[in-house]
């Protein structure tokens, strides 16, 4: 099926089941420790064996010997696989770095060999017994002193790394009031609770690996690519993933490790990346320096508005598109926005939860909140003056639906935005209150998608797909789908997910997994429902699947009996057409948040965290609002604590844990309440819904630093935002 023509009435606008808020239909499997992940698969007939993974002590140079003789001779040990064993391989289409194989070195803990033996504790201590040494090369690993070499990157997948609209320079230089300012956003980690891990068995030339990935035929090609066999021989399997926010996008070493582990052992292995691993191993939030320059008249309108982003990544890299949401976000005639990347020694930068939108925001709507100062306006005011129902760099494209104004207006009034006050004015004790506040903007991403649903003699209905279900409700907004389409309860639809011997869907990411993978089932149900029709001698345009029955006319058959003793299925794929070229296709919001800050110490807690959401339909209210409320505590942590420390001398991340890296904890959050405008774009799909996943992060942290300016009164331009950036600057203690 082909989505070319916006949605009109179909039955999933029956809402008999969708957009109800229905518990996660996993959710007890996951909490009385029934749902299998990827380490966690144990079959009664494998001799498993474990595998440890060694990674390179230097940042970039090359092996020029390992001595594993020691490993090889400890007590337990099976097999040894070095990457000079394995050689230079082809590296995946989706991968920047090499994962394993050859004698470069690019980042600091490249997997350089895996140990296999027949207890864990056995294949760690033998994996310390290797001797390696090294060719060292001078690295380069600081963003700021790297930033004047940056160039011009290439263009990726059509987005342009620079774009102009009219003469900023000449309006800037002309406006009435101007903002011309610098902000940084340090390395940032995924820290998801699973670590990468994988179980890889052989048989003969065949592989089946169980592991934790977001994108099941993203991973499948490029280990087939790096192992150099045929990608039919591999069967690929992760029903359940213990996060990922974009680390899980990409193949990752565990996977690569397991399947050779395995193949030397002669035996099914398993791998789990130590947490170490997990940040220099893998990939990143690449740090950003922003500049952000803003031109206005006296009436608040922008009339020149330029963003410029620099990044760093091993070379053949990406940057961090930090400047793409103000590309949509705000009108002015006169535009200007630019890219640059620096070649770092550093581990991988890719995608995490929101990239472009989630660092650029940070900057952004702290730049917006400024300029508000500057020109005596409410932020929210100026903000409504400069919103825009049309692409401002191509404004013959309008937003395909667009309610801005109406969460910032929802918003300020749930929240008290009125009793704000001036900054540095408000008191309760020892804390200075503030209240910020900042705007949500995600584009609306959609991927081919497909799925397989199938009709048994009991009127049972079963999807089948390769989508996967990050924590995010994939399971049960697809059951949801199901139910509305073949008119039967929840409980008469079972799930499967995460098998690369389904149809390919969009898999997990980007917030484009909800929408897409819905969809998919969506097209795979009008198959199923034209073969039931067919077979019931029914016309498929009229009839009506509800209360487990079909219906034409005044004939009403069972849905089991139109399935018969064989059973029906109906296959399809959702392909996307060019309404997303000729519409613009966003979500958008506002974040409300209040902050106490100790007056003597610079402490920062947060009190209080609204959330206005226009995402289109809300498929599952309870899904959808567990997604906003983890974003908003994403969003607390890279505000207030979440920076990789990078030592610029040896080129690795230093607190590589989760007891240096500091993620927000229960502690740290307060009351979060999410409201969802009541809407739908017919421009999106024939679900009329947006993903949400990553909305809900962007323009948390900007909020938290507006609402920090507002109680103090001292402006943080470099998150995150940590009192040592505040005390010297707070009021003397009465």
């Amino acid at each position: 099926m082909k989505f070319e023509k916006p949605a009109t009435r179909n039955p999933i606008d029956n809402l008999t089941v969708v957009g109800k808020p229905i518990h996660r239909i996993d959710g007890e499997l996951k909490t009385t420790g029934h749902a299998k992940y990827a380490y966690e698969w144990h079959d009664p007939d494998f001799r498993y064996a474990y595998g440890y993974p060694v990674g390179s002590t230097i940042a970039k140079g090359r092996i020029k010997t390992m001595d594993t003789s020691a490993a090889e001779k400890a007590e337990g040990v099976i097999a040894v696989v070095t990457t000079l064993d394995v050689g230079e391989r082809d590296l995946g289409a989706k991968n920047t770095a090499n994962l394993f194989g050859g004698e470069k070195v690019q980042h600091y803990h490249q997997a350089i060999a895996v140990v296999v033996a027949e207890t864990f504790e056995a294949a760690r201590g033998a994996a310390s017994l290797i001797k390696v040494d090294y060719e060292v090369e001078k690295g380069v690993f600081d963003l700021s002193a790297a930033r004047s070499d940056a160039k011009k990157p290439k263009a990726e997948g059509g987005t342009e790394p620079d774009s102009a609209v009219g003469d900023f320079a000449g309006a800037f230089a002309q406006a009435a009031v101007r903002l011309d300012q610098s902000y940084t956003t340090p390395d940032q980690a995924h820290s998801m609770m699973e670590p990468f891990a994988s179980i890889a068995a052989w048989n003969d030339d065949a592989l089946t690996v169980w592991t934790s990935s977001q994108m099941i035929d993203w991973w499948r090609t490029d280990l087939a690519t790096t192992l150099g066999i045929d990608k039919e021989k591999i069967h690929l399997m992760s029903p359940f993933i213990g996060g990922g926010f974009g680390g899980k996008l990409f193949l990752r070493a565990d996977a690569v490790l397991a399947a050779y582990g395995a193949k030397a052992a002669k035996l099914p292995v398993k791998v789990a990346l130590p947490r170490p691993f997990l940040v220099n191993n893998s990939t990143h939030r690449p740090a950003t320096i922003q500049r952000i320059r803003i031109g206005a008249g006296r009436d608040g309108k922008i009339t020149a508005i330029g963003h410029e982003s620099w990044s760093g990544d091993l070379p053949n890299g990406q940057p961090e598109t930090a400047v793409m949401q103000t590309r949509l976000l705000y009108a002015g005639e006169n535009r200007m926005t630019a890219m640059r990347l620096a070649t770092l020694d550093l581990p991988e930068g890719n995608s995490m939860r929101a990239p472009g939108e989630a660092p650029g925001l940070m900057a952004l709507e702290i730049a917006i909140d400024e300029m508000a100062e500057k020109l005596g306006l409410d932020p929210i005011e100026f903000r409504r003056i400069n919103d825009t129902q049309v692409d401002p760099e191509k404004p013959e494209r309008p937003f395909s639906h667009r309610n801005l104004i109406g969460c910032m207006k929802l918003g300020a009034e749930k929240f008290g935005w009125k009793d704000r006050g001036k900054p540095a004015t408000r008191r309760e004790g020892s804390l200075m209150i503030g209240i910020g506040m900042a705007a949500a903007f995600r584009n609306n991403l959609v991927l081919p998608s497909g799925a397989r649903v199938k009709l048994d003699a009991k009127g049972d209905v079963t999807v089948e797909t390769d989508m996967t279900d990050i924590g995010t409700g994939s399971y049960t907004i697809i059951a949801q789908t199901a139910a509305e389409m073949m008119g039967v309860p929840m409980e008469k639809v079972g799930v499967h997910l995460g098998d690369s011997r389904f149809p390919i869907s969009s898999g997990s990411g980007g917030q484009f997994g909800a929408n897409s993978s819905t969809s998919g089932v969506y097209a795979a149900c009008v198959k199923l429902r034209e073969a039931v029709a067919q077979k019931l001698g029914f016309n498929s345009e009229n009839v009506v699947f509800e209360g487990g029955q079909v219906r034409s006319g005044n004939r009403s058959v069972p849905l089991s009996e139109a399935a018969g003793e064989d059973g029906l299925v109906g296959e399809d794929t959702m392909e996307w057409g060019d309404l997303t070229k000729t519409h613009q296709q966003s979500t958008f919001g506002a974040h409300f948040v209040e902050v106490g800050v100790d007056v003597a110490t610079g402490e920062i807690r947060l009190r209080r965290m609204l959330a206005v959401c226009a995402a289109g339909r809300i498929l599952n209210p309870i899904t959808a609002r567990s997604q906003v409320i983890g974003a908003m505590t994403m969003g607390a942590g890279l505000a207030l604590s979440e920076e990789l420390s990078v030592d610029k001398r040896r080129g690795f991340f230093v607190n590589h844990d989760l007891a240096g890296y500091e993620v927000a904890v229960h502690a740290d959050i307060p009351h979060q309440e999410v409201i969802f405008m009541d809407e739908t774009d017919p421009m999106s799909s024939p679900m009329k819904a947006k993903g949400i996943g990553e909305l809900g992060l962007c323009g948390v942290s900007a909020a938290i630093a507006n609402a920090v300016y507002n109680a103090t009164g001292i402006r943080v331009r470099d998150y995150p935002v940590t009192l040592d950036k505040l005390i010297g600057e707070l009021p003397d203690v009465a």
